[in-house]
């Protein structure tokens, strides 16, 4: 009778309290614990029930399930196992987005080998705000301690006898990412897979199945039948092409329907236009990994949702989705509502309009082709990413798992000696070679120990070194040393033993912080700040002797730069010495047309050089690709475009050498603004071999919308092959 009364006695105290309304409920520092004093009971001896039961909230706060799960009664662990219980709680935590937990407790009432406590809840939602609940808690005393007696009702009073929570999700659709000029990048769209079966193509077809194909896809047949044309005859083999837009097809139906080979198997998903324009900046969306999922609940997404990966779609994932809203609901155990508990309504989401040039972009893209490299393209004097490609690409729409073509080549993305997911541009880290000369030369200047005449003998060899003999590119290639050259021609002519001297000198003058120094005034060995995709910092190594002075100063040794660094910096010099921090987003527009975000262009240093210093660099720069003699001039010879640059040839032996070209146009138009553009190509040989021409590709594409062909290639993008008769090309 004594614990029935007490019973009773409690539960009405508790009432009580809950219909006084929140305002007259005691704070925590006003609340007390009744005691009951009677007759035969000893109450001294219990522990403090509302350090048991704060110590539960405080562990479900913290969400330290395991310690929870301890301090139940032995019936209620019985009933439910510790991994039922944790998952019962992350489901609710998951189901109501939950973002963040808040407990109190209100009053606490103790008996000899009982208790009760009533405490507050707030749970607020990603999607449906706070959800605010008074519950109550039962305690025993076991061995000594109180234990709560468990059920669902603990976490929200109306999930008491099996009921659980439902949220239905109200999300607003994915934005689209555009261009500068408002040009589609990726938009939620039909599209149709393409593939064909070689073994299937009707040969009197072949010719007007290729010449469809190269309007449809841009790949020339050439290379298509190059891919088919070693397939076992007889043999179902697939060979997967692209994604195309649903409207291209249409266009065509008529004749696409009676070609035999052909495969068109239709899709709907987020489609990157033109199998991924700049698909390493704009990145791609895929399902949530399943470690990931819990986390993503947590932010209001439906599980089976697809979410940025990388690129603007990781980066502006909160803009391109949207704010979510929702309707949370309580289910009986037959999945009838019992009730709904909030709800709130979705905001759009907002689209993402790049600092990119479409046309400028697939150009670059194009150029690049073929090679592992980067190539990057700046405006001078805003920070503005007008392209930057990385090679090799990646189609993104492989990513959508109801495309045909990504059971048969997504896994292709994930070749470790390829690599085609990793952003050369802002993460490949290289050897600058030769256009690292470009910094020693300002090192040089600013010390004081050089001017712009002082000479030097350019010889083939450099042996100022005991016991060493470096040597300069002129010897290899078995062409008559500089001789004597002045620095300003020292660059144009990129003379090793001039540049190993400068570093050596410098080194033993003790200004061995010289050059070190000054290329992390140029911005190297940190990150440039673009944020908006990822990037890695590089290194500008310490000098430790000679030899390392030598090889810092043309470029070598254990110096790393990413191409973005050197556009950067490129760029510093043709403005006047501003260095600005790159981006590519120009502005977040939702649909009402008001820009959240727009660009504004960010300075993030100057260069730390002398105006005198600055003039030489850029009059010299302009000698490399002017001059008879300058390095870049066999390139450049007549090109009407006014141009600066430097070439770099950075060596990574065993193989062979890094091909550089970064240079800056002052052509002063008013219809195109004045830009840096930096390329950098794997083992592909020398800089003004191989990257200087497509370099001079990428300015024809930005200035006149057409390049001329390499001397690789037979038609732009289709590289020669041994075979002396191509197929017969659609003219592009």
């Amino acid at each position: 009778m004594k614990i029935s009364f007490w019973r009773a006695t409690a539960t009405l105290a508790i009432f009580l309290a809950a219909c006084n309304g929140g305002s007259s409920q005691p704070t925590p520092t006003q609340q007390v614990t009744p005691t009951l004093s009677q007759p035969g009971i000893n109450t001294t001896q219990a522990p403090d029930v509302r350090q048991a039961v704060g110590t539960y909230l405080d562990a479900w706060e913290n969400e330290d399930y395991g310690l929870m799960y301890d301090m139940l009664t032995s019936i209620s662990q019985d009933a439910v196992t510790p991994e039922r219980f944790e998952e019962i709680y992350r489901d609710v935590a998951g189901e109501v987005a939950l973002s963040e937990l808040k407990t109190q407790i209100l009053s606490a009432l103790t008996q000899t080998h009982s208790a009760q406590a009533s405490y507050q809840v707030i749970m607020s939602s990603a999607l449906v705000g706070d959800i605010q609940r008074d519950a109550i808690m039962n305690l025993s005393l076991e061995e000594g301690e109180w234990r709560i007696q468990w059920d669902e009702g603990l976490i929200l009073p109306e999930l008491s006898g099996g009921n659980t929570l439902r949220m239905d999700y109200l999300i607003p659709s994915r934005a689209n990412v555009y261009d500068l000029d408002g040009q589609a990048l990726v938009a939620q769209a039909d599209a149709t897979a393409l593939g064909l079966f070689p073994d299937q193509i009707d040969p009197d077809q072949e010719n007007l199945l290729l010449t469809e194909l190269y309007r449809l896809t841009g790949i020339y047949p050439d290379i298509i039948v190059e891919q088919y044309e070693d397939f076992p005859e007889g043999a179902d083999w697939y060979l997967p092409l692209m994604a195309v837009s649903a409207d291209a097809v249409a266009q065509r139906e008529s004749v696409l329907s009676g070609l035999s080979g052909l495969v068109m198997r239709p899709f709907r998903s987020r489609y990157y236009f033109e199998g991924g324009i700049a698909p390493h900046t704009v990145g791609y969306v895929s399902a949530i990994p399943a470690e990931e999922v819990e986390e993503y609940r947590r932010l209001g997404y439906r599980q089976d949702e697809r979410v940025g990966q990388s690129g603007l779609e990781s980066w502006g994932e909160e803009h391109l989705s949207g704010v979510r809203g929702g309707a949370l609901y309580v289910v009986d155990q037959d999945g009838l509502t019992v009730t709904k508990l909030s709800e709130t309504s979705p905001e759009a989401s907002q689209a993402i309009y790049t600092t990119l040039d479409k046309d400028l972009q697939l150009g670059v893209q194009n150029a690049i082709e073929g090679f592992r490299g980067a190539a990057v393209v700046m405006e001078l004097d805003t920070g503005r990413v007008l392209a930057m490609a990385s090679t090799p690409g990646f189609d993104p729409n492989l990513f959508e798992p109801t495309n045909l073509n990504s059971g048969y080549s997504l896994g292709d993305l994930f070749d470790p000696e390829e690599t085609p997911l990793l952003n050369r541009a802002t993460q490949g880290q290289y050897p600058l070679g030769s256009v690292f000369k470009i910094i020693t030369m300002a090192a040089a200047l600013e010390s004081g120990l050089y001017t712009v005449d002082t000479s030097y003998n350019c010889g083939h060899s450099f042996t100022e070194i005991q016991g060493i003999t470096l040597y300069d590119w002129t010897y290899e290639k078995e062409l008559p040393a500089s001789g004597e050259l002045t620095l300003s021609e020292g660059l144009m002519r990129s003379c090793n033993p001039y540049f190993y001297h400068i570093g050596r000198d410098l080194y033993l003058e003790g200004l061995e912080d010289a050059v070190p120094e000054m290329a992390r005034g140029f911005g190297l060995g940190a990150a440039t700040g673009i944020d908006q995709v990822a990037e890695d910092e590089g290194q500008v190594p310490d000098l430790g002797g000679e030899i390392d002075a030598t090889n810092l100063a043309t470029g070598q040794g254990a110096l790393q730069v990413t191409p973005l660094q050197v556009a950067t910096f490129i760029a510093a010099i043709g403005n006047g010495g501003t260095l600005y921090r790159p981006q590519v987003v120009e502005s977040i527009q939702p649909p009402d047309g008001i820009a959240s975000y727009s660009f504004e262009s960010e300075v993030i240093g100057t260069l730390p050089i002398t105006e005198d210093t600055l003039i030489a660099i850029q009059q010299a720069m302009v000698s490399v690709v002017e001059n008879s003699r300058g390095t870049a001039h066999r390139i450049f010879a007549n090109f009407p475009i006014e141009l600066a640059g430097k070439t770099g040839t950075a060596q990574d032996p065993p193989r062979d050498p890094h091909a550089w070209f970064a240079g800056y146009t002052y052509a002063n138009r008013e219809d195109k603004p004045d830009i840096a553009v930096v390329v950098v190509l794997e083992n592909a040989g020398e800089g003004s071999d191989v990257a200087a021409p497509v370099v001079k590709g990428i300015l024809q594409q930005y200035f006149t919308e057409q390049r001329d062909v390499f001397p690789w290639e037979v038609l732009p993008g289709v590289w020669k092959t041994p075979t002396p008769e191509p197929t017969e090309t659609p003219t592009p």
